[in-house]
């Protein structure tokens, strides 16, 4: 058994509690917080991931994983400022104008953050131009859009457009999700890819930005 069995059990089992106590003794320790993300916090959502894929699990099951993912990355999170250049990139996130649902895209966050990516989270209602901004001021290689709304839907047109019209931001990829999408109408809008749930969208982003 490694170091970090009961670390990437905890997450498995969402056990919140646990799992910030275990990075809390793992950091106390003197292991690298990077570590603790790539050999603990990310074997643990990749578990959640297939046994969602596999219908092993359900939604409650995934949220509740996340949560615990979460309790142990605010102990790491401080620490890994420094190492940053070893995490596999940024990603912008957001809900697009007009709508303000946030249950998917948080969730998308969390796996994501437990990937190993770094998630700058714009919130909800957000505006074309807000989502260009972001892409510039972190440098990201990816941004994810969330829309629940079918009125909604086409604010992420808008944001693509605008980013293929900037030469800052023209090789940004884009991903987008959310109960009324669907890969028809994520090609329709020149999107690099869509995903129906949160494990999707991570194994899409390691996709888009290898």
């Amino acid at each position: 058994m490694t170091k970090y069995q009961n670390l990437i059990e905890s997450i498995i089992k969402g056990d919140n509690i646990n799992s910030r106590d275990i990075a809390q003794k793992l950091v106390t320790g003197g292991v690298p917080a990077i570590e603790i993300l790539n050999d603990g916090l990310v074997p643990g959502m990749d578990v959640v991931g297939k046994k969602f894929k596999e219908k092993e699990i359900y939604l409650p099951e995934v949220l509740m994983s996340a949560r615990a993912m979460k309790a142990a990355m605010e102990i790491i999170k401080p620490l890994l400022s420094g190492s940053a250049a070893k995490r596999k990139g940024t990603v912008i996130l957001g809900t697009v104008k007009g709508d303000i649902h946030e249950i998917g895209k948080n969730l998308v966050g969390m796996m994501l953050e437990g990937g190993g990516y770094t998630v700058i989270d714009l919130g909800v209602d957000v505006p074309p131009e807000k989502f260009v901004e972001g892409i510039k001021k972190h440098e990201a290689r990816l941004i994810g859009m969330s829309a629940l709304l079918t009125t909604t839907m086409p604010a992420m047109k808008t944001v693509i457009d605008m980013l293929k019209a900037d030469s800052k931001t023209t090789g940004v990829k884009v991903m987008v999700g959310g109960a009324p999408l669907n890969q028809e109408f994520a090609d329709s809008i020149g999107a690099d890819g869509y995903s129906p749930d949160a494990p999707g969208a991570v194994d899409l982003a390691g996709k888009l930005i290898p």
